[in-house]
């Protein structure tokens, strides 16, 4: 599926901050941000990826963060009315 009928799915650009433990130095603390196309509140794009790195990967989760943006509204992009093609 396109970006764009995504977001005419009410998917929005969200933002994961991942906090985790080193796996090498556990007292030292990484961070690690992703952006997605998800759909809020239930963020299963999200929920696959937080389940995929618990059992995958060594770093242990300290704790995520997640935003997201606005959905796309009426209005929220228009047609110029024409095609003009330069060159």
């Amino acid at each position: 599926m396109l970006a764009f009928e995504q977001q005419l799915q009410d998917y929005r650009l969200t933002t994961v901050d991942v906090t985790y433990y080193l796996p090498d130095y556990p007292a030292v603390l990484q961070t690690f941000i992703w952006q997605c196309l998800d759909l809020p509140p239930q963020f299963p794009t999200v929920g696959r990826f937080l389940t995929f790195w618990e059992s995958r990967l060594d770093g242990r989760l300290h704790s995520v963060r997640i935003g997201h943006g606005a959905a796309l509204m009426d209005g929220a992009w228009r047609h110029l009315g024409s095609d003009d093609l330069i060159h």
